[in-house]
């Protein structure tokens, strides 16, 4: 049977935007041949040569971006810091910007596996692409819960607030459900662990830059996000970056990807510069 190959153009999209998002494990964890490297190549379009090559670099970028994060002053002191025992499992829970193969999580395992050698930490990336807080909240018990993590990470809503091109007047999931949703999660969170948990807020998107992509079919409206934040500050436990203005205020481009929602490398950075500052030095919020 022929097998169609990508071309070169597409082969170039997969490198620059695609690839780093496509955990298909993650989201078909069942089907028998997902551990299959042959196979996931094949899907695609690539010889596995290509596929296993684009993992390598988006894993080299990560594993980089830590090692420049550990040059700067405070980041040596925010490490100190942290509240992780040595054997805790630290799980991350959240849309596209946490599923990246080179995403802040991925840098945060990087720092911690540099800089804490004598712990034994077991690290889980439980974050799917475009997902939204009902998309995670239906999988949650599999790919949360299952496994009794010490400490969750959420980074959730940014896709709830999509206004669909044939249906602006409306954001696809409701704030109130929003609210539900996190509610819910947080609840499930305290049946597993003592921890507080861990909250990002979603950052703004570049305006115009959306648009311009013929594979989405939605706006993104930073009012809408600042209710997500706001339910966020409600939350117990850590808030990261309170008003999501760590891409800049306003934001800067160069911290975003050619589609001016999800984040660069560098924008990445700026997530785990923020996370370690408020586990290292904020005041927890408490349940309201």
């Amino acid at each position: 049977m022929n097998q169609k190959k990508a071309t070169e153009k597409e082969k170039e999209a997969l490198e620059k935007y695609l690839f780093q998002f496509l955990s298909i494990g993650k989201t078909y964890p069942l089907l028998p041949g997902i551990e299959n490297q042959d196979s996931l190549a094949g899907l695609i379009g690539i010889d596995t040569e290509e596929y296993v090559s684009l993992k390598r670099t988006f894993r080299e970028n990560a594993n980089k971006a830590a090692l420049e994060l550990l040059k700067e002053d405070e980041t040596a002191d925010w490490l100190n810091q942290l509240p992780f025992g040595d054997n805790d499992t630290i799980l991350a829970f959240g849309d596209s910007s946490t599923d990246d193969l080179q995403g802040w999580f991925e840098i945060f395992k990087y720092l911690l596996d540099i800089t804490v050698p004598e712990a034994d930490f077991t690290f889980i990336n439980s974050g799917i692409a475009n997902n939204t807080t009902a998309d995670a909240l239906r999988r949650m018990g599999r790919d949360v819960l299952a496994h009794e993590p010490d400490w969750v990470i959420i980074s959730l809503g940014t896709f709830d607030t999509q206004r669909l091109s044939f249906s602006p007047a409306r954001t696809l999931i409701p704030l109130s459900e929003t609210w539900e949703n996190l509610t819910t999660i947080d609840d499930a969170i305290a049946t597993v662990t003592k921890n507080p948990p861990v909250w990002i807020t979603p950052v703004p998107v570049i305006p115009g830059l959306l648009e311009e992509m013929e594979i989405f079919e939605f706006t993104i409206d930073d009012r809408d996000l600042a209710g997500i934040r706001e339910i966020i500050l409600g939350k117990r436990g850590y808030i990261v970056d309170p008003l999501g203005r760590r891409m800049g205020f306003p934001p800067e481009a160069w911290y975003y990807l050619s589609d001016g929602l999800n984040p660069s490398l560098s924008g990445h950075v700026n997530t785990v510069r923020e996370l370690l500052r408020s586990l290292a030095t904020a005041k927890l919020q408490k349940k309201k």
